[in-house]
């Protein structure tokens, strides 16, 4: 039987732009017109779905206003940034100059000081999908579990991964046939602006 992975990214972080934000970041769910519409959609696809999420405060807060009763996934976790968590990207630009700059020149496979690289995100986030049983699941995650995800799907190198936009609340599709991975959608928003 197959597969079907209905991929959320969260609603925004509540805080300033440009911060690497931790575990414990709130998400803005005021935005009630597009929740209402992602989980009308996501009942229309898959109302039987077994819900996920991270263990963030995020995605926890994302899934309740999603009215889905989700189980947190470590594997399905943003990826740790270790020391640059809660700082801001313009910051670490300006402190580390030329060792920030090398850092993203292979973001795939560097990791920050006491983090993880992409690459072992996206082991964790294989792991979680080769673990779901048959049937439909919703998994409330961030845009890096996304990303490795659709990049796990498709076999893409990780550093082309990263250049795909997951929006917040977006939903993207993947199913697992007997033929192997099919994406359905990336960063379908219920509602066009």
């Amino acid at each position: 039987m197959e597969r079907r992975i209905f991929l959320v990214r969260h609603a925004p972080v509540m805080g300033p732009a440009g911060v690497i934000h931790g575990s414990g970041a709130p998400a803005d769910v005021s935005d009630a017109a597009l929740a209402a519409a992602t989980r009308a959609a996501l009942l229309r696809a898959a109302p039987a779905a077994t819900a996920w999420c991270s263990p963030a405060l995020r995605t926890r807060q994302t899934a309740a206003a999603l009215g889905l009763a989700a189980t947190p996934d470590p594997r399905i976790s943003e990826q740790d940034f270790g020391a640059w968590t809660g700082r801001r990207h313009a910051d670490l630009a300006v402190e580390l100059g030329e060792a920030y700059a090398a850092f993203w020149r292979d973001a795939a496979h560097n990791a920050p000081p006491g983090g993880e690289s992409f690459a072992s995100q996206q082991k964790r986030v294989a792991a979680f999908l080769a673990g779901l049983p048959p049937g439909d699941h919703v998994a409330v995650t961030h845009s890096g579990a996304i990303r490795a995800a659709v990049a796990t799907a498709f076999g893409l190198d990780l550093n082309a991964a990263l250049s795909l936009v997951i929006d917040p609340l977006s939903v993207t599709l993947l199913e697992l046939l007997p033929g192997g991975w099919r994406v359905g959608y990336v960063n379908r928003l219920a509602l066009w602006r």
